[in-house]
């Protein structure tokens, strides 16, 4: 009985045995002839290894000689410390086509400040009258400057290369003859000075005014996938206000082919691209995608869903609209496309989630009594 059960035990053990061998071999077999190309395969059937054949992968995208020169001075100017100042300034950069309604405004919202800051006045069409101190001696040399063109673009090039001048500027903001303080000029000051970032307004919007705008002439420098929309009213700190003045390959990119256009052969599909909404925001998108906040410290009210914002008129003007304009903490963007995508984010300042905005506009130039009263009277704003 015992001579018997061992020999049904070693049967049974050899039957396993075949079934496992044959088991290792379907598996062989099916390694072999669907991974043929694989190290796996490789290494299981050849001791000594094969020559491995890789799937063709995503090929590296092979720069003109232009984007080899540009990309090696950005790079540069992104990687080099920034001069530090023991006196650092906010350069405030306004781009008017004549007067300015609101100076007296900013006369009261600059008044004691005068080592923090210096201003810079770009009139495109008629030298302003100044009425504050600030001002006096402050207009640089002008161009004409026609909204949609790339003209636009080239007086904020201006603005910034006179500006940048001064060594004690760190950070540059872009202002409108309708901008508006809505905050004291410390909470302003320590907001952007201590903040290491640029202050751009950027976005994809696939639709009509945002995707919709790019040319497939801008390649092979300027890729679809970067497109991006934005307003133009930045602040942007030193480093990126220098590379804005060291680009000239992107800058010609947008000021050939993001144009209003009426009838060209060959440009069917780009018209009204406006430069000063699509440069800026696609260029640090980029080569410093995380170098800027993607919103701008500049409310505009786009509710009423038109060609211009919303402006504000003399009834507007009171302490709750001031209250609930520097109380926003969400950067809000529609895209333009048939589903009207609403898109947030939360406004974050050094890592904090902080109040959105510094200024406002559109303001009607008849409001500066009421603002004017609004800063005396609630000067901790």
């Amino acid at each position: 009985m015992t001579s018997g059960s061992r020999h049904r035990s070693n049967v049974k053990r050899q039957k396993w045995i075949v079934v496992l061998v044959c088991m290792v071999s379907i598996f062989l077999l099916i390694v072999y002839t669907y991974v043929p190309r694989s190290s796996v395969a490789c290494n299981l059937f050849s001791s000594s290894g094969c020559s491995v054949v890789e799937l063709p992968s995503t090929p590296v995208k092979e720069l003109t000689d232009e984007e080899t020169a540009a990309h090696v001075v950005i790079s540069e100017l992104l990687h080099t410390p920034p001069v530090q100042s023991k006196t650092p300034k906010v350069a405030f950069m306004f781009l008017t086509p004549g007067p300015l309604p609101f100076e007296r405004l900013w006369d009261m919202f600059f008044h004691g400040h005068e080592d923090k800051f210096t201003v810079y006045v770009h009139a495109s069409r008629e030298q302003p009258v100044h009425v504050s101190r600030y001002f006096a001696g402050r207009n640089i040399h002008s161009e004409k400057v026609v909204w949609g063109k790339i003209s636009m673009i080239d007086a904020e090039r201006r603005l910034l290369a006179n500006a940048l001048k001064d060594p004690d500027n760190q950070q540059f903001v872009l202002l409108s003859d309708s901008c508006v303080p809505i905050h004291n000029f410390d909470y302003v000051y320590n907001f952007l000075i201590l903040a290491n970032v640029s202050f751009l307004d950027s976005f994809e919007d696939p639709g009509p005014h945002g995707a919709g705008r790019y040319s497939e002439h801008m390649l092979p420098e300027v890729e679809k996938k970067y497109f991006q929309k934005g307003s133009q009213w930045f602040t942007l700190k030193r480093q990126h206000a220098i590379l804005v003045m060291a680009d000239y390959l992107y800058y010609t990119k947008f000021k050939d082919y993001c144009r209003v256009l009426t009838h060209q052969p060959g440009m069917e599909g780009n018209r009204n691209c406006y430069s000063d909404e699509h440069y800026l925001p696609t260029f640090f998108k980029m080569f410093d995608p995380n170098g800027f906040t993607g919103w701008s410290v500049t409310f505009v009210d786009w509710s009423e869903m038109k060609w211009h914002p919303r402006s504000f008129r003399p009834q507007d003007v009171t302490f709750e609209l001031l209250k609930t304009l520097t109380s926003i903490e969400t950067s809000v963007h529609i895209t333009s496309d048939a589903k009207r995508k609403v898109l947030t984010r939360p406004c974050i300042w050094n890592g904090m989630k902080r109040p959105c905005f510094l200024f406002g506009r559109k303001f009607y130039p008849e409001t500066l009594d009421n603002l004017m009263h609004l800063f005396s009277n609630y000067s901790s704003i």
